[in-house]
């Protein structure tokens, strides 16, 4: 079983300020909603190369905050590195051998009553605003937007029970968006957990098995690839095929 991974606090400060330089140019950005991001991604049905996921993920705010090759060269791997680690924490043969490890360690704020109070004070949020910041709501957002900028990927062809329990797994991760007090999160905390009910903390926890088992099920379903056809070969004195009339030797298959 490979360990679960965890970066350095060195390697987190990296990713950190390569996010916040990007969030500059792009409020999205923060380094919690990059990691939601990147969880995706390692969550998903095949591994996607950084030439591919990070215009889709920082779109032009890349280039604005890293003109310099060296800076930007510094800044991949900044963010390859976290990737990284992620993909080794959402390893599906070390989640098939312990499927009760959690193993997903994901970069969130952490927001209290005390936090949102300050926001409406020092950053003039209004009170519904700030009540939907939650822990884990940016993460779950980064989350679904690699969902939406590879949805082609994220396709499946499944059964009708396989989809429904996909869908269910992404209604967890969805769960961290829905704000405290919210009717929708009381609803989905009756229709889960029923009269136990579930803290902050337990929906967090939830939504990372749930991201887990997203890795094993794309294991379980993942996509075929396309069947390529291949044409038989003509004998050397049957007719070619280029409707010439000569012999395939005397014509297409002489200079093969």
């Amino acid at each position: 079983m490979k360990p679960a991974r965890q970066n350095t606090e060195a390697e987190i400060e990296a990713f950190s300020t390569v996010c916040q330089r990007l969030g500059g140019f792009d409020g999205r950005l923060s380094a919690e909603w990059c990691d939601g991001f990147l969880a995706a991604l390692a969550a998903g049905p095949k591994p996607l190369p950084i030439a591919q996921w990070l215009p889709a993920m920082a779109g032009e705010a890349y280039e604005r905050a890293f003109a310099d090759p060296e800076d930007q060269a510094a800044a991949e791997q900044a963010l390859a590195t976290r990737a990284a680690a992620l993909a080794v924490q959402l390893d599906a043969e070390s989640i098939d051998e312990d499927p009760d490890a959690l193993r997903l360690a994901p970069l969130m704020y952490v927001w209290d009553d005390a936090g949102r109070q300050e926001a409406i004070e020092v950053d003039g949020l209004k009170p519904e605003e700030a009540a939907g910041l939650v822990t884990g709501a940016e993460w779950a957002d980064g989350f679904f937007a690699a969902l939406q900028a590879f949805s082609a990927d994220w396709r499946a062809d499944a059964g009708e029970d396989s989809m429904a329990a996909f869908e269910e797994l992404l209604a967890q991760v969805h769960a961290l968006r829905l704000a405290e007090g919210s009717e929708e999160l009381a609803e989905h905390v009756k229709a889960v957990y029923g009269d136990e009910g579930a803290d902050r903390d337990r929906l967090i926890d939830e939504a990372c098995y749930a991201v887990q088992d997203l890795r094993m099920w794309w294991v379980d379903h993942a996509p075929k690839p396309e069947t390529r056809r291949v044409e038989k070969t003509p004998g050397r004195n049957d007719p070619c095929p280029c409707g010439s009339g000569l012999k395939y030797k005397k014509c297409h298959g002489a200079a093969a």
